[in-house]
């Protein structure tokens, strides 16, 4: 018996072409699809979706860019700035005074003191002596407002201010109230000797004043700050000027400065602080302690 296998056999193997050729194409198709381009999204999906298109080379080039951030405001960025981004302060605008702690944010400068309210007769003293001072080439600014400091000037910070000030408020609760006399001329310049001071100097009340400085320090000392003199002089400041005057002063004119206090129209001249409200200036907001 003959069998003819010749047909059979070319049968399966084009069959087996065939299947192979089906793989081929379905592999190719995957391939196809997983190397093509995603689709674009809908614009209702995203309102801020990009659009990409295939360049030739086969790569995905954006048609269209993002929105660009608007700046932020000039206001928002200074409430970040650093304290080493302060700008230098400028002396022209203040008759040339130089502070003497540097300014930084958040830095309160503080002291206590007793105010004295000037009347018509010390105003017309006083510019009597700064025109004098002024013929002996003294330039002699008249002060802004007039006290008797009981602290240094310290620094606090903010949230500093209202345990500060109630601390200071209990310490003074049992102090009484006095009166000062001034009647002499006294000329001095600060630690860093770049302002010259005329003041007139306390010589009644001295004892009470101390006792008033007691309390002060010991707020002072709860914050961890500077305290009073050790030998305090208690003066009222008059008149200043920029640099160091001191010598000039009391070699040239100091004498006859005095001489005009001394034979004042109706008679020596003398300074009454009454010390009934002690007060506490911090930046610019002011304090205000009644005594008893």
């Amino acid at each position: 018996m003959i069998v003819n296998y010749s047909s059979s056999s070319s049968e399966e193997e084009e069959e087996t072409d065939n299947l192979s050729l089906s793989h081929q194409r379905k592999r190719r198709s995957i391939l196809n699809d997983s190397n093509s381009p995603p689709r674009k999204r809908d614009r209702s999906h995203n309102e801020n979706s990009v659009d990409n298109e295939p360049d030739p080379g086969g790569k995905c080039v954006s048609t269209k860019t993002a929105p660009p951030r608007l700046p932020l405001p000039d206001s928002v960025l200074e409430m970040f700035r650093g304290s080493e981004e302060t700008r230098p302060e400028d002396s022209t605008l203040h008759g040339g005074r130089i502070r003497s702690f540097e300014h930084e944010r958040g830095n309160w400068a503080t002291y206590v003191y007793f105010p004295y309210v000037p009347d018509d007769v010390f105003l017309d003293l006083l510019d009597e002596i700064t025109a004098m001072a002024e013929s002996h080439g003294v330039p002699l600014t008249r002060a802004e407002e007039f006290h008797v400091s009981l602290s240094q000037t310290v620094v606090l910070r903010h949230h500093w201010i209202q345990p500060f000030v109630q601390c200071l408020r209990t310490g003074l609760a049992q102090c009484r109230r006095c009166v000062c006399l001034a009647e002499k001329l006294r000329v001095y310049s600060n630690a860093e000797k770049t302002r010259t001071f005329l003041g007139m100097e306390i010589s009644t009340g001295h004892a009470q004043l101390l006792d008033l400085v007691r309390a002060v320090d010991k707020t002072m000392e709860e914050f961890n700050l500077s305290t009073f003199y050790k030998e305090p002089s208690f003066h009222v400041s008059l008149a200043w000027c920029v640099g160091d005057y001191t010598e000039q002063i009391l070699t040239t004119c100091l004498p006859k400065l005095q001489s005009l206090v001394d034979s004042h129209e109706d008679g020596r001249f003398q300074l009454q602080v009454n010390c009934t409200e002690l007060r506490c200036k911090t930046g610019n907001k002011f304090f205000s302690f009644p005594l008893r």
